[in-house]
């Protein structure tokens, strides 16, 4: 940690209009009372809390609207959360090499040049590797990543950048390749992984969803809660537990399902009435981006930097079901 005027933290979290951003910006005021927040998106982000945080609106792909955002205080910890996502990033190249790539590189080039040392914690992806030789294959962070989508290679541009950076000590970087992240509230997303949570979430409020992929299809998920306390931990790991020739990247904690697992799930949960709700209906592209992912993973690193494990899929499902409840 830098040291900080009048001992508060101050935090940037990018694209924290998104899911991950809110629930991320909430994990962090609980966690800390001298936490102060600045939450930055291209439109101005909902606020939790309007005495110990900031919204702004900002455009991170030109170079002006990064300066006057890192500019406005000495931050202890940058999240960098924003970016198009997978299916979106694939759809349109050059829009996600602006948000995913060059945004990037202008908010690490600022930093290292004007605020040298500070903590950065880039969410990547498990889209960055490429797919299982064999259904049982491990995958640990020494396996080398080769991209199946534009988003993963996105993702593997800037994790170099962050483990670059990091090793000159211009930055503290740390790299957290997220699962999947299900069950997500709100509308259904660009994610290739959308449906994920769609067959659930989408059931659970009676609404039809549309099932693209095949239900033996297996994948790398964690619930939301386990991911943001996974994040806020992550800012305080000291920076000599990373091991100096194995540069930043953490695989983050998550469990290996089939999507008839999470059906099953669903069913547990929401019954007969609820499963009927989910419609099959096979698109190649989605399960090919999908399928192209790993969905087995050793996370001794995670572990031992602390990293907690996950809350099992029923679980996950009756939080979220849960959550409605309380909503409606």
């Amino acid at each position: 940690m830098g040291s900080h005027p009048n001992s508060s933290e101050h935090i940037l979290i990018t694209g924290a209009g998104g899911f991950i951003g809110q629930e991320l910006s909430n994990a962090l005021l609980l966690s800390d009372p001298s936490i102060q927040l600045t939450l930055a998106d291209v439109f101005e982000p909902p606020s939790p809390n309007a005495s110990r945080t900031a919204s702004v609106k900002a455009d991170l792909t030109t170079q002006a609207a990064v300066d006057s955002l890192l500019s406005s205080q000495q931050w202890s910890t940058c999240y960098l959360l924003h970016g198009i996502m997978s299916g979106g990033a694939e759809a349109n190249l050059d829009l996600g090499l602006a948000v995913n790539v060059d945004s990037h590189r202008l908010t690490l080039d600022y930093l290292r040049k004007q605020q040298p040392g500070v903590v950065v914690v880039f969410p990547s992806s498990l889209a960055v590797y490429g797919p299982p030789d064999s259904p049982d294959q491990q995958y640990d962070e020494k396996t080398i990543p080769i991209p199946q989508s534009s988003y993963g290679a996105e993702k593997l541009i800037v994790e170099t950048l962050v483990n670059d950076y990091s090793r000159r000590g211009l930055i503290d970087g740390r790299v957290v390749r997220l699962p999947t992240v299900i069950v997500r509230p709100g509308a259904p997303s660009a994610a290739a992984s959308s449906f994920a949570s769609g067959i659930v979430r989408e059931p659970l409020k009676g609404v039809q969803s549309t099932l693209p992929v095949s239900k033996d299809l297996a994948m790398w998920v964690c619930s939301p809660k386990t991911v943001v306390k996974n994040l806020v931990a992550m800012k305080d790991v000291p920076k000599e537990k990373f091991a100096k020739n194995r540069g930043r990247v953490v695989n983050l904690p998550g469990q290996t399902v089939t999507v008839r697992q999470i059906l099953e799930a669903l069913g547990e949960v929401g019954g007969e009435k609820a499963l009927k709700l989910v419609e099959e209906k096979h698109d190649p592209k989605v399960e090919a981006i999908v399928a192209s992912w790993p969905a087995r993973f050793d996370i001794s690193l995670a572990q031992g930097l602390g990293m907690k494990e996950d809350i099992s899929l029923k679980e996950e499902v009756q939080s979220f079901a849960a959550s409605l409840k309380s909503e409606a």
